[in-house]
């Protein structure tokens, strides 16, 4: 046993509070009809028509996931894009397979953390955020030739189509896309493909101004036609090393060769008879996700008043963002007591140490910083008409990554290798501290908040994720249970949030989440409310109930182009 474990049984045999820990087993959902029509929820209107187009062409959940995904890579490159990565939860029809495809970025072989300090040895964060060392080998485009090769029905060709077509005849510049630019204009103005693929005359295109990208139509049509070799191999692999090794950076032709998605196990959590399928290491989500939902399993929370409901809320979300850092990272180079943390066992013991009414001093507990992540990442959830699933979370980290463009490619590359603890000990980019289990070394893949998650229940499906940095699980949580609770996608994407992570012991909230009442309550109970905070997240969801055999399909009202259609 764990020593964490270990620690927890004998406080619970001291208090005797094993009765009533264990969370209910979930249900085996009941056989059912097939949707017959698809659902698709996404961040722009063009990403999910690509993904319908592609539907009506024959193709199914997952080739329809690598044309909205390549779309986006078109029309919203400040979130994801082909020098990035992802993680992709599949969930496939004819076998009943669950699957979790990670396409992580991956650090350089050449990965030593001396390379990202400054003449002081401390994190230089310009070195860990902006320019070709701060990128990692990019998975994206690895993941769309794996779906199509393992999981699709039609080639990889026609799946790409719908973004390569995008990109040469252009497409509307929304007005989030020309802020991104904007912001990042001055990094973006140190590399002279930087410049010409993003900025005009020096500035970011105006909103409303046609945008076209030649560049990455032709990336496209050569992975297309070549898969891998494409783009990890040959001329485009050695143009790629060249350029980031002239201007600073340490890929070789061996890290980008080398490079291969990998299939792991999702997270299987039970939840009240629901079964929720969510995202594991080198995702940190569905390890986080399952210890709170393991600890509000001991509450009927249905029955709480709101007060109550957040406080125990955000207990849980203190207790189990404090676990995230010190426990996880790469599983193929970490190990971790997974199964512990999991365990109903440790969620009691956790869950023994909640005062009803009194919120516990995050310096209380063992100290140790989350790492930070990155807001600016994209999602989007599909149902096809058989009820094969995809949820995909996918980024290149900051916004607009970082910042660099190889000539000619029409993407940015990612800057991933702040997402690792770079310099353990030292604060990065946000301020945070990261441990050995996520320092940068050779093939590693840094942690991530991204959840992708399924909620199956006896009559309901849901699938859901969202972008939004550390606070992304939080709003996974949240998501769930309003869907537990009865809300369809289009009220889940649209609720309010409110977040804890431990680290600043802060209860974070969107405008209009908690009445005056209720943030008078929670600071009675000790708790620091921030009550006047900026929206966040960009929320896709769609499920199907099997009872009356209907999709619905919710994109989050906070942004202009979200796009979320149920096929008539």
């Amino acid at each position: 046993m764990n020593c964490i474990a270990k620690l927890v049984f004998a406080s619970l045999v001291g208090a005797g509070l094993f009765a009533g820990m264990n969370v209910q087993a979930a249900q085996k959902p009941a056989a059912a009809s097939k949707p017959g029509k698809a659902a698709i929820a996404s961040s722009h209107q063009l990403a999910t028509d690509a993904g319908l187009e592609i539907l009506a062409k024959g193709g199914n959940a997952f080739d329809a996931a690598i044309a909205v995904g390549a779309a986006l890579a078109v029309v919203e490159p400040e979130s994801s894009g082909l020098g990035g990565g992802g993680f992709f939860l599949l969930h496939r029809v004819k076998d009943g397979k669950d699957i979790f495809i990670d396409a992580r970025e991956a650090a350089p072989a050449a990965s030593r953390s001396e390379l990202w300090a400054d003449a002081d040895g401390k994190l230089d964060s310009d070195k860990a955020t902006n320019g070709p060392l701060s990128a990692g080998i990019p998975g994206e485009p690895a993941a769309y030739v794996w779906l199509a090769e393992h999981y699709g029905k039609l080639p990889l060709k026609a799946s790409l189509a719908p973004a390569i077509r995008i990109a040469r005849e252009g497409f509307s510049v929304y007005s989030r896309l020309h802020r991104s630019i904007d912001r990042r204009s001055a990094v973006l103005s140190r590399w002279p493909a930087s410049v010409q693929l993003y900025l005009v005359d020096g500035k970011a295109p105006e909103a409303g101004s046609t945008w076209r990208n030649p560049d990455i139509a032709n990336t496209l049509e050569r992975i297309a036609r070549h898969g891998n070799d494409g783009f990890y191999r040959g001329e485009f692999a050695s143009k790629l090393v060249d350029s980031v090794r002239a201007s600073g950076g340490i890929w070789t032709l061996e890290d980008l060769d080398s490079y291969v998605v990998k299939e792991r196990a999702p997270i299987t959590l039970n939840y009240r008879g629901w079964k929720i399928l969510t995202a594991p290491p080198p995702s940190s989500g569905g390890i986080v996700l399952g210890e709170m939902l393991n600890m509000l399993a001991g509450y009927d929370l249905a029955k709480l008043d709101q007060v109550h409901r957040v406080h125990l809320s955000v207990e849980a979300m203190r207790r189990a963002y404090r676990d995230r850092a010190e426990y996880l990272g790469d599983p193929d180079y970490v190990e971790m007591p997974i199964n512990e943390l999991l365990s109903p066992l440790y969620a009691a013991g956790l869950r023994a140490s909640i005062h009803p009414e009194k919120a516990t001093p995050s310096d209380l507990l063992p100290g140790y910083m989350p790492p930070g992540e990155p807001e600016h990442t994209t999602h989007y959830s599909i149902i096809d008409a058989d009820g094969n699933m995809a949820s995909v979370t996918k980024t290149v980290n900051l916004t607009l990554g970082s910042g660099f463009v190889v000539e000619g490619t029409g993407f940015v590359l990612n800057d991933e290798m702040d997402d690792f603890a770079l310099l353990p000990g030292q604060a990065n980019a946000f301020g945070l501290v990261g441990g050995e289990a996520n320092a940068p070394k050779a093939g590693r893949r840094p942690l991530s908040s991204m959840t992708p998650s399924m909620v199956i229940g006896e009559d309901r499906v849901g699938v859901i994720g969202t972008p939004g940095g550390s606070r992304i699980i939080t709003m996974v949580l949240e998501g769930i249970l309003a869907f537990i609770d009865g809300d369809l996608p289009e009220k889940v994407v649209a609720n309010p949030r409110f977040h804890h992570q431990y680290l600043p012991d802060v209860v974070s909230a969107e405008p209009k989440m908690f009445s005056r009442e209720t943030i008078r309550a929670l600071q009675a109970m000790g708790h620091i409310v921030n009550e006047s905070e900026r929206t966040w997240g960009l929320m896709n969801m769609v499920s199907w109930d099997r009872k009356t055999n209907t999709l619905h399909a919710g994109s989050d009202p906070r942004e202009e182009m979200s796009s979320a259609k149920v096929q008539p």
